[in-house]
């Protein structure tokens, strides 16, 4: 069964200009689903006042997204294995700029809610087949540059997001943060049409797996909503163990039925290749990390430091900004050298970073938090790119989308769990304490236990690489 690291023959003899025109049409819809999360997680203060609701209720503008894509994503990478990824792909950028547009004309909190989760479709489409596409067009020679060239994109996106969005709402309207989705979307959409070559699945075709389809997503649903609605509803609530639950069971019932099934929506045996396997766990180990980092560090700065949100803002765009500028060149370098050990070493400097934070005392120097920053920055810049070529590049090239459906999957959990872990660590410190609660002892608290998780990633990827076959 031939694999992604087997390049087809339209592969090998497609040009190379022709092949950096792909990445240019991917790397367009990727900055602007990027630019699109980041913007409107800072306009949820305008949108409130907007539509005169609680936070309760505007937070589902953010939760509906993340929710609906995350539910979608591996079924829409598994619909571009039996299909087409470019077809699929095209299809995601057309439903993402229309919901685009429904967004910026819903006159209620009600209907923008909606109008994301339909637009939550489109992104996870873009998603699922975006890695697919590139890791079919790209030969393995340049498969970790072509996928780090596309994280940086995804974290320009991060960086540019909030000052760009707060520039529209403030000198045109929250609106405007929508519809600048509509040029951009059409430009990439166009971008796509022409370039990215039309893709048949050579393998025999089969039926989707709806009951699959519905399993994982009621069940992943489930289980996110309870993580990422945990600290709303409380930890302990009726409902908040109920959803878990709920979740799991899911969940468990999505495996027994991939097992018993012909042709799974997700074939588990990819699992057993440990490659797959320990790279997709270590994905979710980095962006547990990652997102524990981006939701603790405002509290040490905000509420510990008394800054304000500019300068936190300011301070904390160094580690994005590192992680867009390492990304590529950590792709390009495991392609010469393989994907082993720039996955190591940036898993060992986001858990060195993650123990500096750990340490780091209530009048620390802007340079030292600064040095922080760029340890887990790094870190975070080295290891997704070579991570990603891994995962990808130990799939069958007839499930690249499956693949791709899988490491967004990874994300999306990773971030929801990231940020569940951070907060109930907080929370827990902060309450162990008492009304005289201190909160930079209840920040070291919480790093210290989230430094065992980095360790914990670091030892799973060396036992990767290990057994890794390049």
């Amino acid at each position: 069964m031939p694999t992604s690291s087997q390049p087809h023959a339209s592969d090998t003899s497609r040009g190379s200009s022709a092949r950096w025109l792909i990445l240019a049409a991917i790397g367009t819809g990727t900055l602007m689903t990027a630019l699109d999360g980041s913007i409107v997680n800072t306009l949820l203060p305008i949108l409130r006042q907007q539509f005169n609701v609680g936070v309760a209720t505007i937070e589902w503008v953010v939760t509906a997204y993340l929710l609906a894509a995350s539910s979608l994503l591996l079924s829409f990478g598994r619909l571009g294995d039996l299909y087409g990824h470019k077809r699929t792909y095209l299809l995601g950028f057309v439903i993402f700029v229309l919901s685009s547009m429904t967004c910026g004309l819903a006159h209620s909190a009600t209907a923008l809610i909606l109008s994301r989760s339909v637009q939550a479709i489109g992104a996870a489409m873009l998603a699922a087949n975006s890695p697919a596409i590139l890791t079919k067009n790209f030969p393995p020679q340049q498969r970790g540059q072509a996928l780090g060239l596309q994280s940086t994109m995804t974290y320009l996106g991060l960086v540019l997001g909030p000052s760009f969005g707060g520039w529209l709402a403030t000198h045109l309207s929250w609106r405007a943060v929508f519809y600048i989705n509509v040029p951009i979307g059409t430009l990439a959409l166009l971008l796509s049409a022409r370039f990215i070559p039309e893709d048949r699945n050579h393998a025999p075709q089969t039926a989707f797996d709806w009951r699959g389809a519905v399993l994982f997503a009621l069940g992943l649903f489930a289980l996110m909503l309870g993580l990422n609605r945990g600290h709303t509803w409380g930890w302990g609530s009726l409902s908040t163990l109920a959803t878990l639950i709920l979740g799991l069971l899911g969940l468990s019932a999505f495996v027994w039925a991939e097992l018993h099934t012909p042709a799974p929506l997700l074939d588990l045996r990819l699992f057993r290749d440990l490659t797959f396997g320990g790279a997709t766990l270590s994905a979710v180990l980095n962006y547990v990390c990652l997102y524990s980092i981006v939701f603790l560090m405002p509290f040490y700065l905000i509420e510990g430091r008394g800054w304000n949100a500019a300068q936190a803002g300011a301070m904390l765009m160094a580690q994005p900004l590192l992680m867009a500028f390492l990304a590529p060149l950590s792709g390009t370098l495991s392609d010469r050298v393989g994907t082993r050990w720039p996955s190591v070493l940036g898993m060992a400097l986001l858990t060195v970073g993650l123990f500096g934070y750990a340490q780091l005392p209530a009048d620390a120097s802007r340079w030292r938090i600064i040095l922080n920053l760029a340890l887990s920055g790094s870190g975070i810049g080295i290891f997704i790119s070579p991570n990603t070529s891994a995962l990808m590049g130990a799939a069958p090239r007839e499930r690249q989308g499956t693949a791709g459906g899988v490491m967004s999957t990874a994300r999306n959990l990773g971030m929801t769990l990231g940020i569940g872990i951070a907060g109930a660590l907080l929370n827990t410190a902060l309450a162990r304490q008492g009304e005289a609660g201190n909160l930079f002892t209840a920040i070291h608290f919480a790093f210290s236990r989230l430094t065992g998780i980095g360790l914990l990633a670091t030892f799973i990827t060396i036992g990767r690489s290990r057994l890794e076959r390049e």
